[in-house]
């Protein structure tokens, strides 16, 4: 069942929001060469009870954490542990809260230190289209507009667009309907309507879109071993221009502080 929100109950969601999008901020700035990726899950829990909220994922369907931590090659669902963090490497967090009975939920890829030139462009060809996506978040359109935007945006850069996870609803619940995949055909799908309120959230891999679920139950891994990019925001659908929730500007604000820091 799709449920359109009210604008008082889109003024609840925009606060858990905003919750999520300084969370990412705080784990981006310890998301460094040897930190451990459990590191990032405890800074996580605590800043987020420490604002009165309750860290969404954990427990969530049993999963053990407050985040998931997704390294290189995992897409998503990575389970936070003892794993140290090396120059080159990239890090999706994928984080939720829930906050006053409502839902926020975001996710960025970090990068830690210098990182290749090639993954440097999937991070910014993924980040992009989840822009192209949103701009089809408009009362009238259908989910399936989103999904045609993304893919017709990331397909001549020769990624692959993983099909086994797509963005949804969120409201009262982390995960409502509809379902938002980064594919499709333009026109087809539920149609959307003021007040529907989605997470967009391209998962794209450098090589091909196959992907396996790890022993751990959990972990998603592309087959062939290169590196995945996770971006996601939560956005309204408006009838006239969609309206993004959630922020990456608290990041790129750490990520400005942290560059200058390095030129002194």
């Amino acid at each position: 069942m799709i449920f359109f929100k009210t604008e008082e109950e889109i003024e609840g969601i925009r606060i858990s929001c905003d919750l999520v999008s300084k969370a990412l901020a705080e784990i981006g700035k310890i998301a460094l060469p040897g930190v451990r990726t459990i590191e990032l899950d405890a800074r996580a829990d605590e800043f987020i009870r420490d604002n009165h909220a309750f860290p969404a994922f954990k427990n969530y369907r049993g999963f053990p954490n407050s985040i998931c931590v997704s390294v290189n090659d995992m897409v998503v669902h990575g389970i936070p542990g003892d794993y140290f963090l090396k120059e080159g490497d990239i890090v999706s967090i994928d984080c939720g809260v829930k906050l006053n009975d409502f839902f926020g939920d975001s996710a960025y890829t970090f990068t830690v230190g210098e990182i290749n030139p090639e993954i440097s462009k999937l991070l910014t060809v993924t980040k992009e289209s989840l822009l192209k996506g949103i701009e089809m978040a408009v009362s009238g359109n259908r989910v399936g507009d989103i999904g045609f935007a993304v893919q017709s945006y990331i397909l001549p850069f020769g990624y692959g667009i993983v099909r086994d996870l797509v963005g949804h609803g969120v409201g009262r619940n982390l995960h409502e309907d509809p379902e938002v995949p980064n594919y499709g055909n333009r026109g087809k799908g539920n149609k959307m309507g003021d007040g529907l309120v989605i997470a967009i959230e391209p998962m794209i891999n450098m090589g091909t879109k196959d992907v396996f679920r790890e022993k751990d139950g959990w972990t998603i891994k592309t087959k062939d071993g290169k590196p995945s990019a996770h971006f996601e925001h939560t956005v309204v659908v408006r009838k006239g221009t969609p309206e993004i929730l959630t922020t990456f500007s608290y990041i790129e604000k750490t990520e400005a502080l942290v560059e200058v820091a390095q030129m002194v």
